[in-house]
């Protein structure tokens, strides 16, 4: 952690201001909370500690950027979205090491996929709102009805640390081309690349005021924005208990929602299957050490092929490589701070007390110690166990039978989530039947976590609230308005 000069901490050689970001200045909080890195459990930065005050500050920059940024062309707004996006991708480097400092993810990820997901995010919503964010006029006993999407105001975004940036910016990116300003509250767990972002807005010409970052702790930065009067919509990924608290202080002021919550989502696995196929779909489910929301912590595999399927998943996940996600050979790093380490730990071993075996790990990775943990697969866990039940937000599995395709469908639905559900089959017209049965908000057949920015996302039941993507998001971040114009009683001239 550097000390060269206040408020500034270098990130594997990387400066990083970790003030907040407000109304186009950096504000700096009397507080301050320590960002430690899960690698190591060291501390990497000191970060300002916002609260009522600095959330106020914001949203009052956010309302009054608001009227010159929502009037705005939608042409202008998407070319500077586009210059954000150019910002992004020549700082790729510069974010990639930041956040895997932060959140223990994966370089590799970061470099290829997260950070240029980052950048596309921007472009694509861009490029919907300036060409597709339209529809066609409708007639009704003579008279013209125009359907507008309005921007609805101030966005507060609240984004979890699993993947911030990218996250965070799946919801920055629609909320700003609909013409709305936003403000963002980054996780404690990991609140740097957040800072980056604002600086790259501020080079691509984002006008102060538009784009705003909180620092600081859920309980107070969070807390105040959720219960900001000044905001008009709300967005909040995490867990379903936090949900619970957020909706409250919300619902005071009427605020519409849009919520991406956990998940405890099947794999289900047919005997007709490819079983490389389904191997490989099950061994994806440890990427970021299993702190992924759509996880298929549940495999559900037909009974002829469960220990041929158990056999090889054991096989491959035993290979995986833990260690430094700085590293580009490494497959799974650390889980995100000692919190969720001892919490991932009572659930493995008040499974293994109830009669669940571990096939595969079932614990610390003893020799690197830290806040690694071995990749685990668990079976015979007794039904309805919380094993099975629960999310378990980390590197952890288990493997159920079934005995039919009924039978398949029933126990995949036997949750209170509905985030997604995997389906393995060789069989088209069971892959139509299953993946229609199946409750969940995204189902992938024979394959994972492949989804066009133009498609719906959203869970089911305790898994979220709403959908976002393409049509869905402009649905969500704009006041949709329906304007009817009569064909008489012009006194100058005949409407166009």
């Amino acid at each position: 952690m550097s000390a060269e000069r206040p408020h500034v901490a270098t990130v594997e050689g990387v400066k990083v201001d970790t003030r907040h970001w407000i109304g186009g200045e950096r504000v700096a909080s009397a507080a301050t909370f320590t960002d430690i890195s899960p690698i190591d459990e060291t501390p990497i930065a000191e970060v300002s500690a916002g609260g009522k005050a600095e959330v106020d500050a914001a949203v009052t920059a956010a309302r009054a950027a608001f009227p010159a940024w929502s009037t705005m062309p939608v042409a202008e707004r998407s070319a500077i979205l586009r210059r954000v996006a150019e910002g992004v991708e020549a700082r790729v480097e510069d974010l990639a090491v930041v956040e895997t400092r932060d959140n223990g993810a994966l370089i590799r990820s970061h470099r290829r996929g997260v950070m240029p997901r980052v950048a596309m995010n921007f472009r694509f919503f861009a490029d919907y709102a300036e060409q597709e964010l339209a529809h066609p006029d409708m007639e009704v006993r003579g008279h013209r009805e125009r359907v507008t999407y309005d921007p609805a105001g101030v966005v507060a975004i609240i984004t979890p640390w699993n993947a911030p940036l990218m996250l965070a910016t799946w919801r920055i990116g629609p909320a700003l081309a609909a013409g709305n300003t936003v403000v963002v509250k980054p996780p404690e767990d990991a609140p740097l690349t957040a800072s980056l972002l604002a600086d790259i807005m501020k080079e691509a010409g984002v006008p102060d005021g538009v784009f705003n970052v909180v620092q600081g702790v859920g309980a107070e930065a969070g807390a105040a924005l959720t219960a900001h009067p000044g905001i008009s919509r709300l967005c909040f990924t995490g867990s379903v208990p936090t949900s619970t608290r957020v909706a409250a202080a919300a619902a005071a002021n009427t605020v519409p929602l849009s919520f991406e919550l956990g998940g405890k989502s099947p794999l289900v696995v047919f005997d007709d299957a490819d079983m490389d196929l389904a191997v490989d779909i099950a061994v994806e489910q440890f990427d970021n050490a299993g702190q992924v929301c759509l996880k298929a912590a549940r495999m559900l595999v037909q009974e002829s092929i469960a220990e041929e399927f158990t056999r090889r998943v054991v096989e491959k996940a035993a290979t995986l490589s833990q260690g430094d996600p700085r590293d580009e050979s490494t497959d799974q790093s650390a889980l995100i701070n000692r919190k969720q380490f001892d919490q991932i730990d009572g659930f493995v071993q008040r499974a293994k007390a109830e009669g669940a075996k571990a096939v595969l790990g079932g614990g610390p990775n003893e020799q690197l110690g830290g806040l690694f943990y071995s990749p685990t697969v668990l079976v015979d866990a007794p039904a309805g166990s919380e094993i099975l039940t629960e999310e378990v937000f980390g590197p952890v599995v288990t493997i159920e039978t079934f005995t039919d395709e009924e039978d398949a469908v029933t126990k995949a639905n036997d949750t209170r989530f509905g985030l997604a559900a995997t389906l393995v089959t060789g069989d088209a017209e069971r892959a139509e039947r299953v993946s229609h049965r199946l409750h969940a908000g995204t189902v992938w057949v024979n394959c994972f976590f492949v989804r066009d920015l133009g498609a719906p996302f959203g869970g089911n039941g305790k898994s979220g609230i709403g959908r976002e993507g393409g049509i869905w998001s402009f649905d969500f971040y704009t006041d949709i308005k329906n304007s009817v114009f009569s064909p008489s009683g012009w006194t100058s001239q005949k409407e166009n």
